[in-house]
């Protein structure tokens, strides 16, 4: 049997591990799922006599060697800065490697190496990245062929709470990594190109610059710039074209809102704040505004704001329960950052009924015989349960269905890469469709500029 290796049983398991023992018996599989938690590992393989679930700790050289040796092909579920241990034996051991995670330059020094060996370290092959490479490098392809010179392209996904869960004033609640969400935007600001002018929203200004979209059937979307998106530039191929933007979207309002928080620095995760463990949240939000022998922290608050009474920004900190005198922050040298998401997480976390939704956007500009055309591309996709959620499906199933067809020679192409060539995406994107993961494209008036944050280029 040919032998796959999983290491990492989290949340985006689910699929990526069923898709591969509902296929196990048709393509000769034997699966083995490796995590810190035996419980883990064995979570989803029920008794099927092709999968197997072990401890492995990736940190243990010899454990994780052994079980890299035994395998045909390694996909790592781990956190991203954790791939490249495990992408060195499969170097070592001659081994196909899958991730989901951006290619790092650790792991873009292991190109020649791989290539060498003739082996497929396919990267970014989840949701973003992985579904919009593959959605929009099939379009731009298209263009392409058929004559046309691409002129914009923007790209728009958000992780979202679906509509019969979304029961709070910020429309969202945690689908994902909460810290993630926490520190997005920072680290530098957001770059882009509009109108063949390079343009720069710094943090402070991020959650105020935004667009609308709508979607059909889902209702109005905001969209807030990605750190990076010049780098897309020649990884698809658009060294020339006027406009680029990636952005992650939101629901309307939920910009505007976050704001509070950046203004107020508890974003902030540089430093650790003194008796945090036994900080009240009253306490914590205290921490951010100037000294009063007489107004309240509410009061303190709506001042440093400037926030009515009868301003709904009023209403959506009264609901997160910030002004709680009782609750602990009980994190023993937080940072901002940390206790804020303790915060958020006593309200944001998802319901055992609720269900989460993925939704991605792409605009295509170009000319073609001397006339200008614009596709949108959208897709949407609700999740089931708690377990088997939109994001594990959109993040699990292409991964899994990218080493499945690396292992039956589908896909050849050595070295370290993304899935942005048709040997991958064509494939791929048609199989997902199995899965409810399809786009819906519509021919739209192009203006040839867009209006991010409400200012042309």
């Amino acid at each position: 049997m040919r032998n796959i290796l999983i290491i990492g049983a989290g949340r985006s398991a689910c699929y990526l591990i069923k898709y591969l023992l509902d296929k196990s018996e048709s393509e000769n599989l034997f699966i083995t799922i490796g995590d810190l938690s035996l419980d883990s590992a064995q979570k989803f393989i029920e008794g099927h006599p092709n999968a197997r679930g072990i401890l492995l700790d990736v940190f243990e050289a010899p454990q994780r060697k052994a079980a890299i040796k035994e395998a045909d092909l390694v996909i790592s579920m781990l956190p991203a800065r954790f791939h490249i241990e495990v992408a060195r034996d499969c170097i070592l051991y001659k081994k196909h490697m899958v991730t989901a995670s951006y290619v790092s330059d650790e792991m873009q020094a292991l190109d020649a190496d791989a290539k060498a060996h003739g082996l497929v370290f396919m990267n970014e092959i989840g949701v973003d990245p992985g579904i919009d490479h593959m959605s929009a490098m099939q379009v731009i392809d298209r263009i392409k062929d058929a004559g046309g010179k691409m002129l914009m392209f923007e790209s728009f996904t958000g992780g979202l709470v679906a509509p019969e869960s979304d029961d709070n004033l910020w429309n969202y609640k945690f689908t994902w990594n909460p810290r993630n969400v926490v520190l997005a935007g920072q680290g530098g600001a957001a770059e882009f190109i509009q109108e063949g002018t390079k343009k720069y929203i710094p943090y402070h200004r991020l959650f105020r610059r935004t667009e609308f979209l709508d979607i059909e059937g889902y209702g109005r979307f905001e969209a807030l710039a990605n750190r990076n998106s010049l780098k897309y530039m020649s990884i698809y191929g658009l060294e020339d074209i006027l406009t680029l933007y990636r952005g992650t979207m939101r629901r309307v309002g939920f910009s505007k809102a976050w704001n509070m928080f950046v203004q107020l620095g508890m974003t902030d995760d540089s430093y650790t704040i003194d008796n945090s463990e036994d900080m009240s949240y009253i306490e914590f939000v205290n921490l951010f505004l100037p000294f009063s022998p007489t107004d309240s922290v509410e009061l303190k608050v709506r001042y440093a704001l400037k926030i009515d009474q009868d301003d709904i920004m009023w209403d959506k900190l009264i609901e997160l329960d910030i002004f709680n005198r009782k609750k602990k922050i009980g994190i023993k040298n937080a940072t901002p950052a940390q206790a804020l998401q303790k915060i958020l997480m006593d309200k944001w976390t998802l319901k055992p009924e609720d269900k989460d939704m993925i939704v991605m956007y792409h605009k295509f500009g170009y000319e073609l015989d001397g006339e200008k055309h614009q596709i949108d591309s959208k897709m949407v996709m609700i999740g089931e349960d708690q377990t088997f959620t939109a994001m594990a499906a959109t993040v699990g199933l292409p991964v899994a269905m990218a080493a499945l067809k690396i292992l039956n020679g589908d896909i050849t192409t050595p070295g370290v890469q993304r899935p942005i060539s048709k040997e991958v995406y064509d494939p791929i994107l048609k199989e997902l469709e199995d899965y409810g993961i399809h786009f819906k494209e519509k021919e739209v008036e192009y203006f040839g500029y867009n209006t991010v944050g409400g200012v042309s280029a």
